[in-house]
Order: C-alpha cells, then sequence, then structure tokens
C-alpha cells in the first residue's frame, strides 16, 4: 500500500514510481527485506526456546503463548509510528509463529488417531493457506481506506490471535503429554475420551513406553544427532528446506510485487495474489482426500513433476516475451497466471501439507519436540534466506528464477523417491521399524537399535 511504502520505506516508495527502467529490480531494497525477514528471524529463535517448553509444560502452554505474542505483536503493528516499532511487531509475530508451528502439528499428531492422522495434520496446512487467503481478502478491501488502511489490516491480526489464545485454554492436553509429565491416569482417561472407547491399551501402552524412554533422555538436541535418529534427522532438515526452495513462499510473498512487474496494474496484482492464495487453500483439500489412501510418496513425486513443468513453462514465457522495458502481452499475462496457479495447485497437494506431515509424525517421542523444533527452524531458516535474497535473486537472474527453483524441486523429487520410505498407516511409535526395512537406511543405522 502506497501509504504504508510513503511513511516507512519511503525510498522504496520513490523507486516504484519511477520504475519503469528494470521490470526485475523494482522492489530491492534491504530495507523492505529486513522488515519481512526479521518474522522469520524471531520465529526461528522461539521455536528453539519453544522445544523444552512444549516437553516440560505441554503442548498447550505453547500453543497459548504463542497466541499471546501474536496480540502484543498485533498491537504493536497496527499502532506502530516508527520503523523500530513496525520491527519489534513483527518480532513479537515472529515468536508467536515459532511457538505456534512448532507445538500445533505435534498435538494434531498426537491427539488424531493413525487412520486419519495425514488427514488431520494437513488440517494446519489448509488453516494456513486460509489465513493467508484470509489475509489478502484483508488487504484487497482496506488498501481503499486512505491514510490509515494499513493500520486496520495489520490490527486485525488480533482476531485470530485471540481465537488461539482462548481456543488454547479450553483445550485439552495430548495423552503423550500428560504421560510424558508423569500424569498416567489423566493421559489415559483422555485417551479413551478422545479415541471414544475404553479398549486403548495397546496405544496407552506405547505412550507409556515412549515416554518412559524420553524421560531417560536428559537432552534431546543432543541424542538426535546420534547414528540411530540419522533418518529423522535427515528428514527433519531435508523436508522443510525442499518446501521451501520449490519457491512457493517466493511466489505467494512477491505475486503482487511479481504479477505488477510484469505489467497487471496495481488492483490486478492483488486480484491475482488473492487467486493464488485461494488456490493453494482449495489444492490442499485434493491431499486430504487422498494421503491416508494413495501416500505420501506418490503425492511428493507427482506434485514434484507437475511444479517442475510450470516453473520451466514460466520461464520459456518470460525469457522469450518479457524484456526489460516491454510488458508482457494480455494473453502471456493470463498464460503465466494460468500457470503460476497450476504450480501452486501442484503445491497445495504435495509438498506444501507433506513437509510439515511426514517430519512431524517420524519423530519417536523422545525426540519428538527437538525435532519438530529443528523442522521449523530449519523452515524458518530458508524461508528468511529466499525472503532476504529473493528480490535481489529476481533482479540478477531475471527469468532463470525459475529455472533455479526447478533445478531444486528436481533434485527432491529424486531424493524422495530414493529416500523416503512410505509412512501411511504406521502408528507413530512403531516408525523405527520402517527405517530398518528400507534400502538404504538399514546400512547406515546401527544393529540394534530397537
Amino acid at each position: 500500500m502506497d501509504d504504508f511504502l510513503e511513511e516507512f520505506f519511503p525510498a522504496v516508495y520513490r523507486q516504484k514510481k519511477h520504475a519503469h527502467e528494470n521490470n526485475y529490480c523494482k522492489y530491492d531494497n534491504q530495507g523492505l527485506a529486513a522488515f519481512t525477514s526479521s518474522l522469520y528471524i524471531a520465529g526461528l529463535v522461539a521455536s528453539l526456546i519453544a522445544s523444552p517448553i512444549t516437553r516440560k509444560y505441554g503442548r498447550r502452554a505453547s500453543i497459548i503463548g504463542g497466541g499471546i505474542s501474536f496480540l502484543i505483536g498485533s498491537a504493536l503493528n497496527a499502532s506502530a509510528v516508527n520503523l523500530a516499532m513496525l520491527i519489534l511487531g513483527r518480532v513479537m509475530l515472529g515468536i508467536g509463529i515459532g511457538f505456534g508451528n512448532q507445538a500445533i502439528p505435534l498435538y494434531l499428531s498426537e491427539m488424531a488417531p493413525t487412520h486419519l492422522r495425514g488427514g488431520m495434520n494437513m488440517m494446519f496446512q489448509v488453516a494456513t493457506t486460509f489465513g493467508i487467503f484470509t489475509a489478502n481478502m484483508v488487504n484487497y478491501g482496506t488498501q481503499k481506506i486512505k491514510p490509515w488502511g494499513w493500520r486496520l489490516s495489520l490490527g486485525l491480526a488480533a482476531i485470530p490471535a485471540l481465537l488461539m489464545t482462548i481456543g488454547g485454554i479450553f483445550l485439552p492436553e495430548t495423552p503423550n503429554s500428560l504421560i510424558e509429565r508423569g500424569s498416567n491416569e489423566r493421559g489415559r482417561k483422555l485417551l479413551e475420551k478422545i479415541r471414544g472407547t475404553s479398549e486403548v491399551d495397546a496405544e496407552f501402552q506405547d505412550m507409556v513406553e515412549a515416554s518412559e524412554l524420553a524421560n531417560s533422555i536428559k537432552d534431546p538436541f543432543r541424542n538426535i544427532l546420534k547414528r540411530r535418529y540419522r533418518p529423522e534427522l535427515v528428514m527433519a532438515i531435508v523436508m522443510p528446506t525442499s518446501q521451501i526452495l520449490t519457491g512457493i513462499n517466493s511466489i505467494l510473498f512477491y505475486a503482487p510485487v511479481l504479477f505488477q512487474s510484469m505489467g497487471f496494474g496495481g488492483d490486478a496484482s492483488l486480484y491475482s495474489s488473492a487467486l493464488t492464495g485461494g488456490v493453494l487453500a482449495c489444492s490442499t483439500f485434493i491431499s486430504i482426500a487422498t494421503v491416508d489412501k494413495l501416500g505420501r510418496r506418490v503425492l511428493l513425486i507427482s506434485g514434484g513433476i507437475q511444479m517442475i513443468t510450470c516453473q520451466i513453462i514460466v520461464a520459456i514465457i518470460l525469457g522469450v516475451k518479457f524484456g526489460d522495458n516491454q510488458e508482457l502481452s494480455k494473453s502471456y499475462s493470463i498464460l503465466v497466471v494460468v500457470v503460476v496457479c497450476l504450480f501452486v495447485v501442484a503445491f497445495g497437494w504435495s509438498w506444501g501439507p507433506l513437509g510439515w506431515t511426514v517430519p512431524s509424525e517420524i519423530f519417536p517421542l523422545e525426540i519428538r519436540s527437538a525435532g519438530q523444533s529443528i523442522t521449523v527452524a530449519v523452515n524458518l531458516l530458508f524461508t528468511f534466506i529466499i525472503a532476504q535474497a529473493f528480490l535481489a535473486l529476481l533482479c540478477a537472474f531475471k527469468f532463470g528464477i525459475f529455472l533455479f527453483f526447478a533445478g531444486w524441486i528436481s533434485l527432491m523429487t529424486i531424493f524422495v523417491f530414493l529416500f523416503l520410505p512410505e509412512t501411511k498407516g504406521i502408528p507413530i511409535e512403531e516408525m523405527a521399524f520402517m527405517w530398518k526395512k528400507h534400502w538404504f537406511w538399514k546400512l547406515i543405522l546401527p544393529e540394534n537399535t530397537l
């Protein structure tokens, strides 16, 4: 929004007004990138702090803590009078993200019955994409309100923050967490309640054994480095890294910027980013329907192939038809938006939700909290790197940026094909046996890891 840029980023505002010279470099400003990215660095640090809190005080404590940080952040942002205040607000929001992303996927994985775990876990991604879409709609609605529309837009973040805080107070703790903290009786009662039956002996026993092992381990972060957890550690790093290196964040973040650079007008670029947001939210439902039937691998590999194809098509159109000063013709612009939407659909039913689902379901309890923290931290680290570098990369690589991401997607699709075993239908507490049967991991794992 121009009012927002004028107040906090006058240099970008001036650049935007005069930027007819180079389409790809309009928004290349480190201050603006730092504002965007402060969120991720704060989230990264917070997710590591959240790990011991989630473990010691329960998943619920982290969810409520995250909600409170969100409230503070949205208040600071809505009332910001200078850049420092704005960035401090972003940092508080980042802390909320760190806590939320650390605790919520764990909460979902632990509460869900095994045969529905994939679908339940993906509701996290659905909610995320629905949030992105809603935010796009809010921005679209508030941009017409001069000069304080941006304050309303940033302040409305308090609504989901309130929901999260109050909702967190009424949620039950997970049975796994209660047992891990010594309340076996309460854990058992809750397990019977959420499974709707008193025949939960086997699952309860699994949890008790897992929590005894978990409590014997004082330092889960040091422990996860051991050789017996090598496959889990590799996945905790590779899955979130790959999820970001699909280029999805840059396409969603900068969709308005991207489409504006391609010569769609200001309003049109918000339309098109609302469109991509809506497409992403809807496509996640495809994977909810199929993940526990077709399995994780099929979705990841087919989604990867579709994304590579789309990136290459966009790169070719932009390379041939879109130079320094020309704008895309109407038909080509529409084609680019269609192909970007196809890319987003493929992401929405593959790497989007599964980048969170797979890591959250493979960790044994004794390293679960640490493993989930590593997943979130790596995700935010790469989001930070790409957010910080994307505008400069776009400026340097031009249309090649799409080929850059296509190259990464090719690598990760091959990685999944070779190294990720299928996890559908395997109870969380029995994942260890799955690695033992895998052609590669069984060579890596020490003999006696049972």
